[in-house]
């Protein structure tokens, strides 16, 4: 529980409204009652200002709503998170030091300060830095280097010689570094190509439930700082996506492709491999991108394109049935004439 003046603090933001109301949790717009903080931050929701039950509002500067307290920030969706994470906190796990029904290797390297749940499994020269918490049924193979503050949560693995920086989190059933897609034609048959490099995960990453980061045919396979990925998102072998770039669900990006700075992949995009997309570049949700993306540019389509002409493409496309008709009107019309033609020069 927290009254408005404190909130008001809190976002450094300016109340308008009675500073003694409590606040006891938070809610959406349109489903916010009494004792309720709520923002508004899309315009589409700024209908349930005049319905909205919630004790107070957290809005843009711009905005004064009637008949209710309100909190003017510069940015109400950030600052609704800075009190989410106040009301509620992280949760510490249930388990302290390293469960006793864990397995660890002797050459095992964990810091003090972490925190291994139940059933992990951590093998030979692994090392795992200050404060990480590693939650059960997680498997840490050979040689793979954890860093500090990190949060694996269930059933997460971590395959042989793998890097993860520092402030990574992993939610369930991830696995970073499986093998990549790498297979020969051998007559009839494939043959495997061993897949001998690694992946490398840099700070301040955190990766969806039940992705797939495979490892590289050689060298690395680099998910960038402060990069965010959805869940059940594929990154093949040797892919390389710089810094703070977005990956939205059911994502898929091809082998050796490289991925710019502060790029979004929007949901179920489809990337080829051995292309290269530029920095601060959006693909809509459902695109194949086959070919090389410049840099700052929105495509969209399948196969993709820049959105303006693909806007054109859209729209030329809901006109095909009238332009068939006319075509077949066309074409019947043509086909009298040449009767026409025939007969008369029949007579002649």
């Amino acid at each position: 529980m927290m009254n408005l003046t404190k909130i008001a603090e809190l976002v450094g933001g300016r109340l308008v409204g009675d500073p003694h109301t409590e606040i006891t949790d938070l809610a959406k717009i349109q489903m916010a009652g009494a004792g309720h903080l709520t923002f508004l931050a899309n315009p589409k929701y700024a209908k349930y200002l005049e319905t909205t039950k919630a004790s107070a509002i957290l809005v843009s500067v711009d905005q004064e709503p009637e008949g209710v307290n309100y909190i003017q920030v510069a940015d109400p969706y950030l600052a609704f998170l800075e009190v989410l994470s106040t009301f509620y906190p992280p949760k510490n796990p249930d388990f302290s030091g390293i469960h006793p029904s864990s397995v660890v290797n002797d050459s095992a390297v964990i810091d003090q300060s972490a925190q291994i749940g139940p059933n992990v499994y951590i093998g030979a020269s692994v090392t795992i830095g200050a404060n990480t918490v590693i939650y059960p049924n997680c498997t840490i193979l050979d040689g793979a280097q954890i860093g500090a503050n990190c949060c694996f949560y269930p059933s997460v693995s971590v395959r042989e010689g793998c890097q993860i920086g520092n402030d990574v989190r992993i939610h369930d059933g991830t696995v970073v570094g499986s093998d990549g897609f790498g297979f020969a034609p051998d007559g009839e048959k494939y043959k495997k190509i061993p897949q001998m490099g690694i992946v490398v995960i840099k700070d301040g990453v955190e990766i969806g439930a039940n992705c797939t980061i495979d490892r590289a045919t050689l060298g690395e396979t680099v998910i960038g700082r402060g990069c965010k990925i959805d869940n059940l998102v594929q990154i093949a072998h040797n892919v390389i996506i710089e810094e703070n770039t977005v990956i939205a669900a059911q994502t898929g990006v091809s082998g050796s492709t490289k991925v710019g700075k502060h790029v979004t992949l929007a949901g179920q995009v489809g990337v080829v491999g051995h292309i290269e997309i530029g920095d601060n570049v959006i693909i809509a949700a459902q695109s194949g991108v086959s070919k090389s993306v410049p840099a700052g540019e929105v495509w969209f389509g399948y196969p993709a394109s820049p959105i303006m002409k693909q806007k054109k493409i859209e729209a030329s496309l809901r006109h095909l049935p009238e332009l068939v008709k006319k075509v077949n009107s066309l074409k019947a019309e043509l086909k009298n004439l040449e009767m026409k033609l025939t007969r008369l020069g029949g007579g002649k």
